[in-house]
Formats: C-alpha cells, structure tokens, sequence
C-alpha cells in the first residue's frame, strides 16, 4: 500500500513538473515576443543609429574572425567565408533600410549563411570543442547579425520616399509619392507581423461613449 501511494506521489510531480515547464515557456516566449516588439519599434524609429549599430557589429565580427585566425586551430576555409559574409552584409547595408531580395549582395549573404552553417556543423562535429564555445561561435559570428537585418526588415515604412528609391517604387518617375503611399499599404516585416497578431488574437479594448 506505501509502495503505491509513493508511486501515485511520483507520477503527480513528474506531472506537475511538466506543466511548471508549459507555464514557463509560455511566460519565456511572451518575454521574447515582447522585447522583439519593443525592439522593432526602436529600429523604425531610429533607422540611422540602427544602420550605424549593425555595421559596428558587423565590424566586430570581422574582427572576431581575425582573432580566431589568430589564436585558434579553426580551417582557414571557416575564416575566409565568414569574413566573406560579413563582406556581404556590409553591401546588404548600403542600401538600409530598403532590401532588394533579388540583388546579388542579398543573395550571397543567404548563401553565405547556409555555407557558414555547414561549415560550422562539419568542423564542429569532427573536433570536441566545449558546448558553450560552440554555441558562442554559432551565436556570435552567425546568428547576430542576420538577427539584426531580420528585425529591422520593417525599418522602411516610415521613411519618406526620395527620388532614388524611384525605380523600386514606379515605374513612373513623376508619381513617386502615389505609389510611396500604395506600397505602405502592404507591409512586411516583424512589427508588422506583430500588429497584425495584436489585433487578430488580443482582444480590443471597447472605449466607454460618456
């Protein structure tokens, strides 16, 4: 009878436990959620300081591949295609904050990602290097600097047109204006995608008519 009653106890925490573990994924992914919206909002606002911050980083992480060619056993093939990325990503930002998805900068950063993570996944999983500098090096050098073009996809909404973002826009050159304003009717991008859940899955709050 104990014995089964301290079973019955085992199966009740183990059960609990795994709802203590639901409440706080939900309590983490409303936290991260939060902070990217607030996050996407600083970049719309602060579209240069957001262009000056991302090419700081992308310097940075040149000069952190510069050290691991230094100080670290890593193939040069690792090193060369990830300074190649950021090469990339510093002609991705000429343009910033407008993104041609066509143009061959785009294009080879896409690739250069995908090169970058098999590079990484193949090294790594042949030599033991601790699960903590792996993931600071797939954090670090991989993921932060696209996270950070990801987010501020949505940085273009609330810049006014200029005569050379024509073609992008029209192809008629004397109505740039009519067509800035057509084209901000389709929005795309993080904040975007955050509005829109925020008005389809939160309720609206009724205003009171005194």
């Amino acid at each position: 009878m104990r014995k089964t009653c301290n079973l019955l106890n085992m199966w009740f925490l183990y059960l609990l436990s795994w709802i203590g573990i639901v409440i706080q994924l939900s309590f983490v992914i409303l936290s991260v959620a939060a902070g990217l919206y607030y996050i996407a909002e600083l970049i719309e606002e602060y579209t240069v300081l957001t262009c000056r911050v991302i090419r700081v980083l992308i310097l940075v992480t040149m000069a952190i591949y510069l050290g691991m060619f230094l100080f670290e056993d890593l193939p040069a093939s690792l090193i060369i295609c990830g300074i190649l990325s950021q090469v990339m990503h510093l002609l991705v930002l000429r343009t910033f904050p407008f993104f041609d998805l066509t143009s061959l900068p785009f294009l080879g950063a896409v690739a250069f990602v995908i090169i970058n993570h098999y590079l990484g996944f193949q090294y790594f999983s042949s030599v033991y290097y601790p699960f903590s500098q792996v993931l600071s090096y797939f954090t670090i050098c991989l993921w932060f600097v696209p996270f950070a073009f990801f987010v501020s996809l949505s940085a273009n909404e609330n810049v006014l047109p200029t005569l050379a973002e024509t073609r992008p826009l029209t192809s008629d050159e004397n109505d740039v204006v009519t067509n800035y304003f057509s084209r901000r009717s389709k929005r795309y991008g993080l904040l975007s995608f955050f509005n829109y859940a925020k008005e389809s899955i939160l309720p609206q709050r009724v205003k009171k008519v005194f």
